[in-house]
């Protein structure tokens, strides 16, 4: 309906927000509690084990970014494309794609390795965390390729409308993980079962052993996801016809416009949080386990918000590539507001359940206590912080994404980390969560702001 430009009632609409929301919600979800399993396996083992991979998050997030960056400046034109009925040129874009991430995932990967064992040590790591932060960091940038890979077909997958096959296969990722883990993490051990002594065996390499289990999970999903793409999909399969695979200048010239604002200001971004641990190290091994455990938590409250927005940069993208910039503004009004519902809702649910939460990561009862504190400080944040996660989502569907970069840089660089500097010495941790949750509600203004001059539209 979107691309034949045939009429649409606000309950279709809205239906169809919702349809495409829920599996992106369940994609997100199941991402973050990848981290989540990781994270509570670790704690396990002690603060230790779990400072040292709070210590690297931070820069695994900067890399992580920068591969989501990379591949949205690719899908959002296949999103235009099939928004106006133009599946050759969207199929010649995707061919372009693979080759273009790749050689990017893989010289980036030779960086991120060359840095992974000064990182902890530059990051004012304790000497006791620094291998194990080393090695989970270095593990990780070797499965970057992978993960950039399906990063970018899940992307294609959802410009053409299809939520259910990335989001049911990142879920599977989740599970694989927890196999991974169990079996990676943890040494050689008995269990008593139903009167009967069971021997598990394991490999008993701890972070490492979870930093293996990820990159695992993530090499034989992102295998399923472009079989998925480039063998089964109806839009975008690359089956039917050949074509060629050699990047033009063109398409890399959309790509680059589209993607350099958001990879700037994911590096600059990543920037400040990394800064935000400088910050926190200081503080000490709780300090940092706490904010590890507390930013996976709360990631739990906000994924839900980039599932919507997820959503939205797809009805966004191809309504903007089926000309019909009336439908283009409902869209992006009911996104928001839905992301906005659904975050509110999070936020009074991690501010219940916090010490529950903190609980299930870590047995430390010092860490369980200052998580607790933090996340109800975030909690009220979270209705600002859907608005700006949304409303960039919509940006990024039209492909405007350097102002929504730079507005983002400047919120979290002039905002939180000022405020952070100020307040950690007299507040400790719960002064950098302060900090964080007011630049969350000045950021979502700011971009609720711009989102109703509707000046992005033209």
């Amino acid at each position: 309906m979107v691309q034949d430009g045939l009429p649409m009632s606000l309950g279709q609409q809205l239906r169809l927000t919702v349809e495409l929301s829920i599996p992106a919600i369940i994609s997100q979800i199941s991402s973050i509690l990848m981290q989540f399993i990781d994270a509570s396996m670790v704690g396990s083992l002690g603060a230790e084990a779990s400072a040292s991979i709070g210590l690297v998050s931070t820069t695994t997030w900067l890399f992580a970014g920068i591969s989501v960056a990379c591949a949205t400046g690719f899908y959002v034109q296949v999103s235009h494309l099939l928004g106006s009925k133009d599946t050759v040129n969207a199929r010649s874009v995707l061919r372009q794609s693979l080759v273009s991430v790749l050689i990017f995932s893989l010289v980036v990967c030779a960086a991120g390795c060359a840095l992974s064992w000064p990182l902890p040590r530059w990051l004012g790591g304790e000497e006791a965390i620094r291998h194990d932060a080393s090695m989970y960091f270095l593990i990780f940038m070797l499965s970057l390729p992978a993960l950039q890979l399906n990063m970018l077909a899940s992307g294609m997958l959802r410009s053409s409308g299809n939520m259910v096959t990335p989001s049911m296969l990142n879920v599977l990722m989740c599970l694989l993980d927890v196999v991974f883990n169990f079996f990676l993490i943890f040494p050689t051990r008995t269990f008593d079962f139903i009167g009967m002594e069971v021997t598990v065996p394991g490999a008993g390499l701890g972070v490492t052993g979870a930093a293996l289990g990820t990159a695992f999970a993530s090499i034989a999903v992102a295998a399923m996801l472009l079989y998925s793409l480039c063998v089964k999909s109806p839009e975008l399969n690359l089956v039917q016809e050949k074509g060629s695979f050699r990047p033009t200048r063109n398409c890399l010239k959309n790509a680059v416009g589209i993607a350099l604002p958001m990879g700037c200001e994911r590096i600059i971004m990543c920037g400040a949080q990394i800064m935000s641990t400088v910050i926190i190290a200081p503080l000490g091994t709780v300090a940092i386990a706490a904010n590890s455990f507390a930013i996976t938590v709360e990631s739990l409250c906000y994924m839900p918000g980039h599932g919507v927005s997820n959503a939205a940069t797809t009805l966004v993208g191809q309504s903007i590539g089926a000309r019909r910039r009336d439908l283009t503004w409902r869209f992006a009004h009911i996104s928001v507001l839905m992301g906005i519902a659904v975050m509110t809702l999070m936020g009074v649910v991690m501010y219940v359940t916090a010490p529950f939460m903190m609980g299930i990561m870590t047995p430390d009862a010092a860490v369980q206590e200052l998580g607790a504190r933090i996340l109800r400080i975030e909690a009220f944040a979270e209705p600002m912080y859907a608005a700006s996660i949304v409303v960039y989502g919509v940006f990024v569907g039209v492909g405007d994404t350097l102002v929504p970069s730079i507005m983002n840089l400047g919120s979290i660089w002039a905002v939180r980390l000022t405020l952070a500097a100020v307040l950690a010495p007299r507040f400790g941790l719960e002064g950098v969560w302060i900090a964080m949750c007011v630049e969350l509600c000045f950021r979502g203004l700011i971009f609720l702001i711009r989102l109703y001059r509707k000046k992005w539209l033209k």
